[in-house]
């Protein structure tokens, strides 16, 4: 490897000298540890269990602690950790459940000294005493703690977190007594390892385990955790209750947490996936790393500072075999890289730019936000602080107001509470949804809307129903030939001059101005669907027009099933027409001979123009056909911003187009559209979404946090049990103050003085009186 800048420590009588460099493992390592004196690194995994020396250009391997012909489990380790007060000492984690620690002093090839296997499953965690030598803790993934005296034989106390599995455990390093667990269940526990019976402190750290937790070496308070929510939190544990003071970022779940030495606010951590990087953060600037090691190609599993004392070299391990020392000068700096630019949208539609104030002082036309405006009181500049070793960027910010009548959200809202997603018919949803778009002045939604119940849709009855049983399928005009002059129905005849004409039986014939039983309405927008087997019309004979823009008479409108017609019968010989169309025809300056010869069809007053049996193909498509077109239209609306388009259509379909789109980008669209309906403090709308949802992480949202912790009405002491009867006063706990009755409904309640009942009872109270209604004396407001 390329030779780097080499850098000399001086720590009391000795010094650490060196460079960034690597060596190639055996195997992968789990963990790594140090000694006291950095001199020497161990390497520990599950196929790999060696010491290196750490001279000054190199590693050089010094003892492999994998010995014997056949190698038991206790060799395979999951964390290994050097005793800082004993240099021969240390202490492995097996997968096994075994906690082992090994002697390096011993003469003989196998240095294992002690061996314990109290532990039911695999032990994830041992930690030694700072101070006291014998001292050894451990957990594991049976959810227990157990601190060992190496004097003896077995462990001298057991600690029992109440959970599945402990992931890490960290004894203080000023307080003697007290070390840190952290749980799979998202909880840190801190304990006196002389009262093994109960936890002194517990709190809430992070949404998911906590994968490791780090005291802070100089600062007695201060305690850093690292879970899979991708977070690290620090914590001030001098309070009475737990106090978050930092949190950082990280783009994955993490691994390991460090405390950079001599820096108060410097910390390393590596990632558990993903990432392969190692991250040294500064918490007071917790939105870009203050340095990052890259060298690794696989995950990181282990780092640690070389030396207690010494902020310039960190040791790291990794899943590709290889361990490295990294010298922090050779160290990357993100902030170097980063645009000191930012750019974010208000909820209103304004614009709050960030940007170097060289930048903005350029342009004339941009006005700096002064930070005084009231319409933001949330801006908050940071001061400056010279002992931060960021580069000092000084940016100015400008805002970009809109006008809040061209951008106001109100059709969001009016949206979200009149649309309908569930209860009725999947054409009525259709239809009651484009009506409320088309309302908002939305044509474009409303027209989806229309399109997708003509979509997916149940296709008409079969061909052998009456068309008094077609119910809703529009019906196309018929015209009466009474109404039609002698030169409208020769134009007609010409254009059916075919040689299959269409034959006409006063049989098969259907009667379509029967107004009773066709129940299309009037004002349906719905498109018509027009069918005429091998007859063509043209456009002006199907869409009659007045061009006058005069009202049709209701008496002149009349229909014509499109549709699911009996069969057609053999085309014969035309039937002779009336004799009073023959002569119009004859007399007609217009027909020509060979247009004289042609038949036309004379249909009586009642019966439609056009008569067809048998459609020659299905008019409705399977709703499969159009599941790509809706897809496609789904994400249209999604990457314009309208994910409430998007889940709305994809609860009303349901079914018909769910599958079509993979769960990741439906729980996208509902977190999205939730999350502005929450922002809109539309709650019931939120609500009535989530449980409509059909992805399983959107349908748990309503099931978290749902406990409700009540008091008595009467004795006022709090409610144990799930029932109605209190344990204390046996008396009925859900009594209405107005009807003395148990309420098994809603339930509302005065805050102020627990009494309650229900709903209606509590409102028509109100409305006239202010005092409670259980003679209490308080004034209880309803709002």
């Amino acid at each position: 490897m390329e030779k780097m800048s080499r850098v000399t420590t001086a720590l009391g009588s000795n010094s650490i000298s060196g460079r960034t460099m690597f060596c190639h493992l055996d195997a992968p390592a789990n963990a790594i540890s140090v000694c006291r004196d950095a001199t020497q690194v161990v390497v520990a995994g599950r196929n790999i269990f060696k010491i290196y020396a750490l001279e000054e250009e190199q590693f050089v391997e010094k003892l492999n602690l994998r010995v014997g012909r056949k190698p038991s489990l206790n060799f395979s380790c999951a964390d290994v950790m050097w005793h800082q007060m004993e240099e021969n000492l240390l202490a492995t984690a097996a997968t096994n459940g075994a906690v082992v620690t090994w002697n390096l002093g011993k003469p003989s090839r196998n240095k294992q000294d002690q061996l314990f296997t109290e532990h039911k499953r695999t032990v994830n965690k041992v930690c030694f005493h700072p101070t006291e030598a014998y001292m050894l803790l451990s957990g594991s993934q049976d959810g227990f703690m157990k601190c060992f005296d190496l004097r003896k034989k077995e462990s001298v106390s057991t600690f029992s977190g109440q959970s599945e599995s402990v992931r890490d455990v960290q004894f203080s390093m000023k307080d003697y007594f007290t070390f840190a667990a952290s749980f799979e269940n998202g909880n840190v526990q801190l304990w006196d390892i002389r009262r093994p019976d109960r936890y002194e402190r517990m709190f809430t750290a992070h949404t998911g385990p906590v994968f490791c937790c780090d005291w802070h070496p100089d600062d007695r308070g201060w305690l850093a955790t690292g879970g899979r929510d991708k977070m690290v939190k620090v914590w001030d544990m001098t309070t009475n209750r737990a106090k978050e003071i930092y949190c950082v970022q990280t783009i994955a779940s993490v691994a390991r947490v460090k405390w950079r030495p001599e820096r108060k606010f410097h910390l390393a951590t590596c990632s558990m996936m993903v990432d392969h990087n190692i991250y040294v953060w500064d918490i007071r600037r917790p939105f870009i790393p203050f340095a990052t090691f890259e060298e690794h190609k696989d995950v990181t599993t282990g780092i640690v500072w070389r030396h207690q004392h010494d902020p310039h070299y960190l040791l790291s391990g990794s899943k590709d075999s290889t361990l490295y020392q990294h010298m922090f000068k050779d160290a990357m700096r993100p902030v170097d890289k980063a645009n000191p630019e930012g750019l974010c949208f208000g909820l209103m539609g304004d614009l709050a730019f960030a940007v170097n104030e060289s930048l903005v002082s350029s342009d004339a036309g941009r006005k700096p936000y002064a930070g005084g405006d009231r319409r933001y009181p949330f801006f908050s500049f940071k001061k400056p602080n010279p002992t931060e070793q960021f580069a000092h960027v000084s940016s100015a910010l400008s805002v970009f107001e809109t006008d809040l009548d061209s951008n106001r959200m109100d059709w969001f809202v009016k949206t979200a509470q009149l649309y309908l997603l569930s209860g009725k018919p999947f054409t009525e949803l259709c239809d009651h949804n484009a009506k409320v778009a088309r309302e908002l002045k939305r044509p474009q939604v409303s027209t989806t809307w229309t399109m997708l119940r003509i979509m997916f849709s149940d296709p008409a009855p079969g061909p052998n129903h009456n068309l008094s049983k077609l119910g809703s399928l529009p019906l196309m005009n018929s015209f009466s030939m009474k109404e039609m002059g002698p030169e409208s129905r020769l134009e007609r005849c010409k254009g059916e001059s075919r040689q299959d004409n269409i034959h006409l039986e006063p049989g098969n014939s259907h009667i379509s101005n029967n107004n009773e039983e066709n129940e299309e309405t009037e004002g349906s927008d719905g498109p018509t669907e027009y069918m005429f087997g091998d007859a063509e019309l043209d456009d002006d004979d199907l869409y009659p027009m007045d061009h006058d823009n005069q009202a049709v008479p209701e008496e002149q409108v009349y229909t014509l099933p499109p549709e699911a017609f009996q069969l057609r019968h053999e085309i014969v010989d035309n039937p002779s027409a009336p004799e009073h169309l023959q002569q119009d025809k004859a007399d007609s300056p217009h027909v020509s001979g060979n247009e004289a010869e042609v038949t036309c069809l004379t249909p009586i007053e009642s019966f439609s123009l056009i008569s067809i049996s048998q459609p020659l193909y299905s008019p409705h498509l399977h709703a499969s056909f159009f599941c790509p077109i809706v897809r496609e239209m789904l994400s249209y609306y999604a990457e314009q911003g309208d994910v409430q388009m998007a889940v709305s259509v994809l609860i009303v379909v349901g079914e018909r187009i769910r599958k079509e789109i993979d769960d990741l980008t439906q729980e996208h669209w509902y977190m999205s559209y939730i999350d502005l309906l929450q922002r809109f403090e539309l709650w019931n709308v939120s609500n009535e979404v989530i449980k409509l949802s059909t992805c399983s992480a959107i349908t748990c949202l309503n099931q978290t946090s749902t406990t409700l912790h009540i008091n008595c009405t009467n004795c006022k002491r709090p409610m144990s049990n799930k029932g109605w009867i209190c344990d204390r006063c046996r008396q009925c706990a859900s009594a209405c103050a107005v009807c003395h009755h148990v309420v098994k409904g809603l339930f509302v309640w005065c805050q102020g003085c627990s009494h309650g009942g229900h709903l209606e009872h509590i409102m028509n109270w109100l409305r006239n009186n202010a005092h409670c209604p259980a003679g209490c004396g308080h004034l209880c407001e309803y709002t």
